[in-house]
C-alpha cells in the first residue's frame, strides 16, 4: 500500500481544506493508498474531523513568518520519520516548505497544489512573493503540479511556472450530501422571516474583500428599484448584523429590511435551496465550489466571469463581465423566473455527470501512480 502524506498551511474550513478531506476519506476507503496529513499551523475543524475518522493528523504549530525556518526543520524530520511514497502539498506556503522538505529527504514524488488565480487581490505581500519563488522552484522541486482550475493553470504558466508539469483536476462534489428538499427550503425561510412567495437572491462566502460583498449590495440597491419585495441572502463567516462595515453599506442604501444575514452555517445545501437565484460575485476565484453546489441542489445560478465559473456552468448566458451585465441577467430572470426550469435541470445534470467526487479521486490517484 502506497503512503501519501499531505502538507497544508492549516485545517480550518475552506475550499482547499474541504477538498483535501474529501479526497483523503474517499481514497482511503478504496484501500490502495494510506493517507496522513500535516498541518503547518493548527488542527482546525477539518483536522479534528479527519482524526475522528481515523486519519493521522500531525500539527506543527507555526504561528508567524518568523517560525518558517523552525517549521521547515520540524517538517523535514517528520517526513523522514513517516517515509511516504508521495508528498502532496496544498497552496503556496505548503508547496514551498513541503516541497523543499520532501526534496531534502529524497522523496521522489512531490505533487504541488495550486488553488488560486489572482493572489494580488486580497493576498499578502508575503504570499505574492512566495508565488514568485515557487515559480522558479517549480522546475526542480515538484514532479507534478495540480491546478484546481484551467484559469489558474494559465495564469501560473504566464508568471513562470513549469508548464510541462501542470495538470488540471477540478474539485469534486459529494453529490449524496448535496440534497435539499422543499421542507428544508421552507424551514430556512421561516427561520429568517422570508415570505414563501418572495424571490430570494443569495450568495455564500466569508466576508472578505475578495468575495466582494459590496458588489452584491450595490446590485441589490438597483434591483429593489424594480421590485422592492426582493429578498437578498448572505451566508458565510462574518456576514452578520455584528459586522459594522456590512451594516453600514445596508444602512446607507436603505437595504437593512431587504437583507437576511445568516453568518456561518453547516447546512449550506439547505441555504442554497432557500434561494431562487444564486449569484457568485467574487473578484477572483479558482474553481468556485459553491457555484457547483448551487447547481447540484437545483438553484438557478449566475456568476461574474471569474476563475473556472464559465467552465463549470458551461452556459455563457449566465456569465457576466461587470455589474451592468449581471444586472441585465438578473432583470431578465426576474421578468420570467418560471421559464428557467430546463436550465436548472441542465445545470444539475452537468454537475452529476462531470464532477462527481469518485471521478476526481481517480484522477488524483492516477498521478500518485504515474512513474512509480
Amino acid at each position: 500500500m502506497k503512503k501519501i502524506v499531505h502538507v497544508i498551511i492549516g485545517l480550518n474550513v475552506g475550499g482547499a481544506e474541504l477538498m483535501l478531506k474529501r479526497l483523503v476519506l474517499h481514497s482511503q476507503q478504496v484501500g490502495q493508498f494510506q493517507h496522513e496529513v500535516i498541518s503547518l499551523t493548527e488542527l482546525g475543524l477539518i483536522g479534528a474531523d479527519l482524526q475522528a475518522q481515523g486519519i493521522p493528523v500531525h500539527v506543527l504549530g507555526m504561528n508567524s513568518a518568523f517560525s518558517l525556518v523552525q517549521t521547515y526543520f520540524k517538517l523535514s524530520q517528520l517526513l523522514k520519520k513517516l517515509a511516504p511514497d508521495v508528498v502532496q502539498t496544498w497552496m503556496y506556503h505548503a508547496d514551498f516548505l513541503g516541497g523543499l522538505a520532501a526534496k531534502r529527504q529524497g522523496i521522489k514524488k512531490i505533487i504541488w497544489g495550486i488553488r488560486t488565480t489572482d493572489v494580488t487581490q486580497g493576498g499578502s505581500r508575503l504570499t505574492v512573493g512566495l508565488r514568485k519563488i515557487c515559480a522558479k522552484l517549480s522546475y526542480s522541486v515538484p514532479t507534478d503540479i495540480v491546478c484546481a482550475a484551467h484559469v489558474s493553470k494559465d495564469v501560473h504558466i504566464k508568471i513562470g511556472y513549469d508548464a510541462s508539469k501542470m495538470h488540471v483536476i477540478p474539485n469534486g462534489f459529494e453529490l449524496d450530501k448535496l440534497v435539499a428538499t422543499e421542507e428544508d427550503r421552507n424551514k430556512i425561510r421561516q427561520e429568517f422571516n422570508i415570505p414563501r412567495d418572495a424571490i430570494v437572491i443569495g450568495s455564500v462566502g466569508r466576508f472578505n474583500v475578495v468575495k466582494n460583498q459590496k458588489f452584491f449590495v450595490e446590485v441589490a440597491r438597483e434591483l429593489v428599484k424594480i421590485d422592492p419585495n426582493l429578498i437578498f441572502m448572505l451566508v458565510g463567516r462574518d456576514n452578520t448584523i455584528n459586522n459594522n462595515e456590512l451594516m453600514g453599506w445596508l444602512s446607507k442604501y436603505h437595504l437593512i429590511n431587504s437583507f437576511r444575514l445568516l453568518g456561518q452555517r453547516d447546512d449550506i445545501p439547505h441555504c442554497l435551496k432557500a434561494m431562487d437565484i444564486f449569484c457568485l460575485h467574487s473578484k477572483t476565484e479558482g474553481f468556485p465550489n459553491v457555484l457547483g453546489e448551487a447547481m447540484a441542489v437545483g438553484t438557478l445560478v449566475t456568476s461574474l466571469d471569474v476563475g473556472d465559473a464559465k467552465y463549470l456552468l458551461n452556459n455563457k448566458k449566465f456569465i457576466a463581465q461587470d455589474k451592468m451585465k449581471i444586472l441585465s441577467i438578473l432583470e431578465d430572470i426576474l421578468s420570467s423566473i418560471k421559464d428557467f426550469s430546463e436550465v436548472i435541470i441542465e445545470n444539475r445534470e452537468r454537475v452529476l455527470k462531470e464532477f462527481p467526487l469518485s471521478r476526481i479521486v481517480i484522477l488524483y490517484e492516477e498521478i500518485y501512480l504515474k512513474g512509480m
